[in-house]
């Protein structure tokens, strides 16, 4: 059975000064830069846990919203406990909401409970999120589609973040045409984004792609791999976007800070 785990506690709302120093008057559009990033909660190809290098990355890259794979939240001695979306909202001054797709007791009581999930970093605020539970095999671990509502200048944005399974294809492709349930019906531009853990070629993504245009077939340049970080083979790593969003550049930064290689593509909002 599906369950819709609603976030609503996790938001942290903090003023960016940065969209005060971006006036939209006289352009034809918003424009907003992405990015997507399964992050291995924080350790690198080197296994070093580095928040820090993971952020001064997504500052570089001059991202307005990120969407974030396999964080952690009190999880485990393999992050330090750390509320790492709460930590990376506070090192970069965004708002954030987080999606627990685990969400374990604590090992000793008054402790937080463990979690680990999906988050999503916006410099601009965040008026909705709700993260919905995809499709679960009996030997799979669960996934979600969290979904935030992000006013960018004045311009709705809708803002997808997934993490589809690894391990079991028809699982996979049962999330994804679930993805495609839960995101229709809307007129708001929509990015999709996320870790979905198949190539270009495969059903799943032709699921989405169907319906949400691929950013890296309209303006990425060479294969666009982002895994392994240190020999990527493979693109398993997408930006897809509905119509309201104009992609205008998309790449694949080169850093040892995760497992997976990070995607950051601009667009303008109409």
């Amino acid at each position: 059975m599906r369950k819709l785990l609603t976030v609503l506690a996790g938001l942290l709302m903090v003023v960016p000064t940065v969209a005060a120093a971006q006036p939209d008057a006289g352009r034809p559009g918003r424009p907003l830069t992405v990015m997507t990033y399964n992050i291995h909660h924080g350790a690198g190809i080197d296994g070093v846990l580095d928040l820090e290098r993971i952020a001064a990355l997504i500052e570089q890259s001059g991202a307005d919203v990120i969407g974030l794979q396999e964080v952690d939240r009190h999880w485990a001695e393999r992050s330090n406990w750390v509320d790492q979306p709460a930590w990376f909202a506070q090192r970069l001054k965004m708002h954030y909401a987080y999606a627990a797709n685990l969400d374990l007791p604590p090992l000793n009581p008054g402790e937080p409970r463990r979690q680990y999930g999906t988050a999503i970093l916006s410099k601009y605020p965040i008026q909705d999120f709700e993260n919905t539970l995809l499709p679960l095999y009996p030997t799979g671990e669960q996934r979600g589609l969290a979904v935030a509502d992000i006013t960018v200048r004045g311009a709705k944005l809708r803002f997808a973040n997934t993490h589809l399974t690894s391990n079991n294809n028809a699982e996979r492709l049962e999330q994804a045409q679930q993805v495609v349930e839960l995101l229709s019906g809307s007129k708001t531009p929509t990015l999709l984004v996320g870790d979905l853990n198949a190539t270009p070629e495969k059903p799943e993504i032709k699921t989405l792609t169907a319906v949400y245009a691929d950013t890296w077939d309209e303006v990425g340049s060479g294969p666009g791999y982002t895994i392994e970080a240190d020999n990527p083979t493979k693109r398993i790593d997408f930006q897809l976007h509905s119509a309201g969003l104009r992609p205008t550049k998309a790449a694949v930064p080169v850093t040892p800070a995760s497992d997976h290689l990070p995607v950051v593509a601009s667009f303008v909002l109409s």
